[in-house]
């Protein structure tokens, strides 16, 4: 199973189609509020419900978990002790942990892209601790660590997403229904 954790003021876009194309693709994916709430208020204004929330998931049964951005999404998830604990935990596993936007500073505020290659949205560069800026990179795959630019590259990143889950040919299978290929 794939965990989008899911805070208020995400990038709409960045959350809900990573959830969409791991569906497609036939993964188990669900949106996960780092809230008791169940009810998200996106960056832009679009409320949408998550499946189910944070203290509902058995993290042991979880493959991967997915931050998405957009600035107050991504403070909120820096904020989360919970969702911030559970990335650590996966990192020292060497289970997936994926980032988007603002959020892969996420990642490097907590010590998690030390020596690591990683892309962000433009600015967040210096919360990127320890990281290898890749700047001709839409999506970046390092070991563990995906991240990814921004909304522009929201598809691009829930197809690495899916190959990392699934391999190549479902990716690639993936893409080809969504028209990338």
């Amino acid at each position: 199973m794939v965990v989008v954790f899911l805070a208020n003021g995400c990038e709409e876009i960045e959350a809900l189609t990573q959830i969409d194309v791991l569906r497609r693709a036939g993964i188990d994916a669900k949106g996960v509020s780092i809230t008791t709430e169940k009810v998200i208020k996106g960056a832009h204004g679009i409320d949408f419900m998550a499946d189910c929330t944070i203290y509902d998931v058995d993290f042991d049964k979880v493959n991967m978990v997915v931050l998405p951005g957009g600035l107050e999404g991504r403070n909120n998830l820096m904020n989360s002790k919970e969702t911030v604990t559970v990335c650590k935990k996966f990192n020292e596993l060497g289970k997936i942990v994926a980032a988007i936007c603002a959020s892969p500073s996420v990642l490097g505020e907590n010590g998690m892209l030390e020596g690591k290659k990683a892309v962000c949205y433009p600015g967040f560069e210096k919360q990127c601790h320890g990281a290898c800026i890749v700047n001709n990179e839409n999506v970046v795959r390092d070991d563990n660590i995906i991240t990814s630019r921004g909304p522009a590259t929201a598809m691009e990143f829930a197809v690495e997403l899916v190959r990392a889950i699934a391999g190549d040919e479902t990716a690639d299978k993936t893409a080809e229904g969504l028209l990338l290929k």
